[in-house]
């Protein structure tokens, strides 16, 4: 860590010199608000000019400037055989995402804690969820903490303690002995989490794959869902109607056909479960869009998946029918005012990302990074 680093500070690290720069832009605050320039001093944004001592150098940069990605379901301090890592390797899977413009990771359940990482102010800023809470061998095996409904609502009181305001309750998985995807909880149990949890003043969202989990997590009071492939017309409007946002991770609801692979012969039910929820993710992403539910891009990255993946998610976004703004606005702006980031507003830490093109014509553009900013200072540049 930079001796110079003393801790994030609303995106900026405190004692770090950031440099001057003049964003010649247009600077992207909104789908349909743009200002032509800003000025980054003192690793902040200013829509207007400020004064500077004399002979300031100020460095110009050129492009669309827009805020940098989020990926609300990203899990550093998973390795990719399912195990926890160190947290020098954690650090590196930050740096990967990264790379790819990602400056916002909502971590979605780590095995190791991962708090230290939030005082580097090299890498994205990271609002974690603790350990998942799962039902005892109801999960991937070393991922969670495993319990039994007496035990939830204790363990999510501890677990809120232990993140930045969010708790991850494992809703449905596979049961051997129905041989498909059922809820892991009761309708009890649900709720139960749920009070424990704004008890603790904390929001709760879950893992979700199976139709039967979503009226009991919404019946509950549910702050977000995650994957939600099992979304039916009936619990769109149900989800659409509270708000209830939904992350994707549709390059993860891509690799449904290895599951159903993996599984077919002792659970030929859960196979081909699994490959109607794949079949119907483009068709189930697009109703929920279209029916006003607050898309979230995610990407599980961590574990099963590599990290560095927010462009693929972004592209199984575009296949379900999403615009390009409607992909940005998923990428950039929701998941900040979900989680009360700032974006580009005056004041607010630059944190950003500069562009050739506009990404609302062509999210694409998005692979052609001029400059990632993080807290002031050009961190990356091709």
């Amino acid at each position: 860590m930079s001796s110079e680093t003393i801790t994030r500070d609303d995106g900026a690290a405190q004692g770090s010199t950031s440099s001057v720069l003049h964003l010649r832009g247009p600077i992207l605050l909104g789908p349909e608000q743009e200002i032509p320039e800003a000025w980054v001093v003192g690793g902040r944004m200013h829509h207007e000019r400020p004064e500077l001592p004399a002979g300031t150098e100020i460095r110009e940069l050129d492009g669309f400037v827009l805020p940098g990605l989020a990926d609300l379901h990203c899990h550093l301090g998973i390795g990719d055989d399912g195990a926890g890592t160190t947290l020098e390797q954690a650090r590196r899977q930050a740096l990967t995402d990264r790379a790819t413009g990602v400056l916002l990771i909502r971590d979605a359940g780590s095995i190791i804690d991962t708090s230290p990482l939030q005082q580097q102010h090299d890498l994205p800023r990271l609002v974690r969820c603790g350990r998942h809470l799962a039902r005892t061998r109801r999960y991937l095996r070393g991922y969670a903490h495993e319990l039994e409904p007496e035990d939830l609502p204790a363990a999510v009181t501890r677990e809120a303690q232990r993140g930045d305001g969010w708790v991850k309750l494992v809703g449905d998985w596979i049961d051997r002995e129905a041989g498909d995807l059922t809820p892991c909880w009761s309708g009890a149990d649900f709720a139960a989490a749920a009070h424990a949890a704004h008890a603790a003043g904390a929001r709760i969202t879950t893992h979700t794959f199976d139709e039967e989990t979503l009226p009991l997590v919404l019946d509950a009071g549910f702050d977000c869902l995650e994957h939600a492939t099992g979304l039916t017309d009936e619990t769109i409007r149900r989800v659409a109607g509270a708000g209830v946002p939904v992350v994707t991770t549709l390059v993860n609801v891509d690799e449904f056909e290895t599951y159903a692979s993996q599984g077919e012969a002792k659970f030929p039910d859960y196979a081909a479960h699994m490959r109607r929820l794949r079949a119907s993710r483009f068709e189930r992403t697009r109703a929920a869009h279209d029916a006003g539910i607050p898309l979230l891009v995610g990407t599980d990255a961590g574990g099963v998946l590599g990290h560095g993946i927010i462009h693929d998610e972004l592209d199984e976004l575009a296949l379900a029918g999403l615009d390009a703004a409607a992909i940005l606005e998923a990428a950039a702006w929701a998941p900040r005012r979900f989680l009360g980031v700032p974006g580009l507003e005056d004041g607010a830490p630059a944190d950003l990302l500069v562009v050739p093109e506009d990404p609302r014509q062509d999210h694409r553009v998005l692979r052609d990074l001029r400059q990632i900013v993080l807290g002031g200072e050009v961190i990356s540049r091709r």
